[in-house]
């Protein structure tokens, strides 16, 4: 049922967004939270009318998850490529359909409902079939999605992540459920889901599908086994019923191996052969800012990568320390006016697996940095870290990724966490141009110029 409020407002569809701002001023917070999701699906409505429902006839497939949404709905996109299907893409890192893929320049994965509808538009005038959309529980709890078709729905994991918006963990893994209901309620899809079966909350998700295909590495229909790992990527043997398939991905990490097994149990659902679901997920070399070598011809190892939850860091440096030759070197931050209740947890795994931790800013906004920094330091500490020896707190970004990589040596392993492909870094006066990559490279070159 369309609201009557939003047909009341069509006519005036082009200048919604611009609203909100204004809106959010007038109300008192505790009641725009209240009737955000509403103004959003107002919105939502209207535009969809607006612009002659341009998700109409696309098959879409939605990854959801806390961490590797990104990387699986990229996989997803190359296989489906390398498969000859006219394939549609939206990430937090890149949008654009078949060969045409640009770079995601906003501080956000889901845009806002116009442009949204604008670039579904311009994806449906290339006639493309499939869709492959990275969901976050923000764009579902505001209904920003309201009209999309999800054929198939796919999670990858749910932990410790926006709770300053969500509050609880439950409301937070109930949303992305939303996902999975929005697909099964979509008579003319699939109505499928793709379920990470090594996540405790894998049944909430199961229950609402019709058809789901659970994947793991300790569980699931779908597993991988005989992993074979390095600092190159992954290969590993796949099984799912009478399928059996060797993969092979260009990405490190345990966590890319559930990631091309969430993208391989798609395919199997979606019904590509075997050959496109090897091909496909052989295609993606590297993904900008997860796991980004930067390499001006040092003796040691500098990394740049996109983690920045507990979990993420938790498998991260799982994964990552068992090939550090030398010392494990981190700098990461932690972004105000986000959830505070991860900083510390931030700090202590930092602390335990790093042989250095440096503490910088991230995206501050208008929060105290210092106040930020120490928050974290507090979790490092807890962990035996002690400031000025092995914990350093260097609040300018530059400062601290020159800081850190002039202490790496020979053998070293330098981790630059939590910006990964972003533009911009935001701070009290507003966003900032940033380049996390870039500015590897140029101290990077600076130092090997000195030497």
């Amino acid at each position: 049922m369309i609201p009557g409020a939003c047909l009341d407002n069509l006519s005036q569809a082009p200048y919604t967004a611009s609203m909100r701002p204004l809106v959010k001023k007038l109300i008192p917070s505790k009641l725009f939270r209240a009737i955000e999701p509403y103004g959003h699906l107002c919105e939502a409505v209207v535009l969809n009318i607006w612009y002659g429902f341009p998700g109409r006839d696309l098959k879409v497939i939605g990854v959801t998850g806390t961490n590797g949404k990104t990387t699986t709905t990229l996989m997803i996109y190359h296989m489906l490529h390398q498969a000859g299907y006219r394939v549609g893409l939206m990430t937090t890192v890149a949008y654009g359909a078949n060969e045409d893929v640009r770079p995601q320049l906003q501080h956000m994965t889901n845009v806002p409902v116009r442009q949204f509808m604008q670039r579904l538009k311009w994806m449906r005038q290339r006639q493309i079939e499939w869709l492959v959309l990275e969901t976050t529980s923000h764009a579902l709890a505001q209904n920003r999605v309201w009209g999309v078709p999800y054929s198939v729905a796919v999670m990858t994991n749910v932990t410790h992540e926006h709770l300053d918006y969500h509050r609880t963990f439950e409301n937070y893994r109930d949303v992305k459920v939303r996902l999975f209901k929005l697909a099964a309620r979509n008579r003319e899809g699939l109505r499928s889901g793709v379920i990470n079966a090594d996540d405790p909350s894998w049944h909430f998700f199961a229950d609402v599908i019709p058809n789901a295909v659970t994947y793991g590495i300790d569980h699931g229909e779908l597993r991988a086994t005989n992993i074979r790992s390095s600092m190159s990527g992954s290969d590993f043997d796949m099984k799912y019923q009478t399928l059996a398939l060797h993969l092979k991905v260009s990405l490190p990490g345990k966590f890319n191996v559930e990631n091309a097994l969430a993208a391989a149990a798609t395919g199997v659902i979606i019904g590509l052969s075997d050959k496109q679901i090897i091909d496909g997920l052989a295609a993606l070399k590297s993904v900008e800012g997860r796991m980004t070598t930067i390499d001006e011809g040092q003796d040691f190892s500098v990394i740049v990568d996109f983690a920045h939850t507990p979990d993420a860091f938790e498998k991260l440096f799982k994964d990552l320390k068992p090939n550090v030759k030398g010392k494990l070197l981190v700098m990461f931050g932690s972004p105000g006016r986000r959830d505070e209740a991860k900083r510390v947890e931030q700090g202590k795994l930092a602390g335990q697996y790093a042989d250095e931790v440096v503490i910088t800013e991230e995206d501050d906004r208008d929060i105290d940095g210092q106040k930020i920094m120490e928050q974290i330091a507090d979790g490092a500490k807890l962990a035996g870290k002690v400031q000025d020896k092995d914990l350093f707190l260097a609040h300018d970004r530059i400062e601290a990724i020159n800081f850190v990589i002039r202490r790496a040596h020979q053998g070293d392993t330098v981790l630059l966490l939590g910006k990964g492909h972003e533009k911009t870094i935001e701070r009290a006066d507003g966003s900032h141009p940033w380049d996390e990559i870039a500015t590897a490279h140029q101290v990077l070159q600076s130092r090997v110029k000195r030497a």
